[in-house]
């Protein structure tokens, strides 16, 4: 649906400013929907000319807010990596402090068993 200049000039300014500005191409793709609508272009041909499928087109120019550009981020760019809190992560650290202490030990008793047994057989042997 071509809707020809219903961007004002200051959202098209700073829509050009964000496209200039932009690293991530997801984003730079989403912006290009947006001022290429506000060209009057309609999804099928902004889906040819960007190369994407007519569904993202539709998508992201209904949903993607001109005034907002926190709204053209679908937060995937930032990962599942934060699902551990702080706490958990500590309380991960203090096991994993733990285990090393209690191998140590269970080596170092293991070495003073053999270093015993060794001793033990040659005495035996004198």
């Amino acid at each position: 649906m071509p809707a020809k200049g219903y961007l004002s000039k200051l959202q098209k300014e700073n829509l050009q400013k964000a496209l200039s500005e932009s690293n991530n191409p997801q984003l730079t793709q989403r912006i290009l929907m947006l001022l290429l609508m506000d060209d009057g272009k309609t999804y099928q041909e902004i889906s040819d000319w960007l190369g994407c499928s007519y569904r993202s087109v539709a998508y992201w120019c209904v949903h993607g807010d001109s005034d907002n550009l926190e709204s053209l981020k679908d937060g995937r760019n930032q990962g599942n990596y934060r699902k551990a809190t702080d706490e958990y992560i500590n309380l991960l650290m203090d096991l994993l402090v733990t285990i090393k202490r209690k191998l140590y030990w269970q080596r170092l008793k293991k070495a003073y068993q053999i270093l015993n047994y060794i001793f033990c057989l040659s005495i035996a042997q004198i």
